[in-house]
Parts: structure tokens; sequence; C-alpha cells
């Protein structure tokens, strides 16, 4: 593995079902994400996008193929090594999954405390920090039900990267946004993530934040089709 990268895919397959239902879902996925790099992955509903996130995730096993994940091959990998694996990386989803009971403050706390052993005081700081980051510092105390679509995504922003994980993966993050809500989104998120270090890949098929991205992976009924590289 390139000593430069955080992802490496190699000869990707996966399929679901069984028996006469069975059904290929990736043909052949190659893949590379380098350090700090802000990468897309584009392509139609139902063409393996969320499939690829999940499995350079560690949110469902390989099958077929190689996945290399911060030096760690994931075929093969045992469910301990997985969620160690998964502590190390930032998620964001379309549906923000915030915690309606909770305030901003303390959902974007649970970044900070899935690593455990972090005393309150410092998750606290860090996760007031990280909304200060994003532009809701007026908003720490504010339940979920009281923030607009684009500030519940800001939430979670801060959620996936308080932590500085090596790995921010968002899967359809700007979908219930409208275009400058979903641009100020992917802005932060890559910002903060320059800042960081950190590696980025974000499934869309949301046309108006290609400008954003270093590179833009096409995928098709399974098959990356084009990979285009951005100045």
């Amino acid at each position: 593995m390139d000593s430069d990268s955080i992802v490496e895919a190699r000869g990707l397959n996966h399929w679901f079902g069984s028996g006469d239902v069975r059904k290929q879902a990736l043909f052949d996925v190659n893949l590379n994400l380098k350090r700090g790099s802000f990468t897309v992955l584009m392509g139609p509903s139902g063409s393996g996008k969320t499939t690829v996130l999940t499995l350079i995730g560690c949110l469902r096993a390989v099958q077929d193929g190689s996945v290399r994940l911060l030096d760690h091959e994931l075929n093969g990998a045992s469910e301990a090594e997985l969620v160690a694996l998964r502590r190390r990386l930032g998620f964001i989803f379309q549906a923000h999954n915030l915690h309606e009971s909770l305030t901003a403050a303390q959902n974007v706390m649970m970044g900070v405390q899935v690593h455990g052993g972090v005393p309150d005081r410092l998750a606290v700081e860090a996760a007031t920090h990280a909304l200060g980051l994003v532009g809701l510092a007026d908003r720490t105390t504010y339940l979920p039900a009281n923030l607009s679509g684009g500030q519940k995504q800001r939430v979670a922003v801060a959620r996936a990267l308080v932590a500085s994980p090596a790995l921010v993966l968002a899967d359809e993050p700007t979908a219930a946004l409208d275009k400058d809500s979903a641009a100020e989104v992917v802005d932060l998120l890559k910002r903060m993530g320059e800042a960081r270090g950190t590696t980025t890949l974000l499934v869309t098929h949301d046309n108006r934040i290609l400008d954003r991205a270093d590179r833009i992976l096409t995928l098709e009924d399974g098959r990356i089709v084009k990979v285009e590289e951005r100045e």
C-alpha cells in the first residue's frame, strides 16, 4: 500500500442475496484515496455507491478482493478489528442521524465519547470548539427540532470531525438541502478536512457540488467507468 494512501481497494466484488436471487452489486472496483484528498463518488441510484462506502467504512464485510484501510486489510478482518477501525473514521449521512433528545453539543460529544476514556470536561470543550468552527457557537444548547436542515448537517459535520478522524465517509449529505445550504455544508467539510489533514470520500448524485472535489469517480452498474482529476 502506498504510504500516502488512506484507502486502497483492488478487484473489489460484492454480492447481495444467495442462491437463485444472488445478485452482483460491484464488479472489479479499484480505487485509491490519498491522504488529505477530497474525492466525490457519483452515479445514479442503485449504482453501488453506498455499497462501496459501507465496505470501506467497515460496516459490511468484504467478500472478494482487497480493501486496505489505514494499513489494515479488511478482507478476513475480525469483528473486533473492524470495530477498532470504525472508531478511527467519521461518518455523515443524508439523514443527519442526530439524537432528537440531545442538544447540538451533546450530539457532537458523542463523536469524542465513542473513543472511550475521555473526561466529560474535555468532551464538552471539544464539542463546543467544533460547533464554533462550523458557525454554530450560538446553537450549542439547541435541540435538533429547533435547527434548520442545513444547521443539522453542520452539527453532523462537527460530530464527524471532532475527534480528527483519518477518513470521513459522507453518504448523500446534501440530498435534502437547498443549493446554498448544500454548498455551505460541503465547503465546511472540505475546509475543516484540509485544516486537519482529513481524507474525505463523499457519495452523491448532486451535480451542484462537483466543483469542490479534487477527484470525481463515476460508478455505473457497479463499475467505475470514469476517473476525473481536478485542479
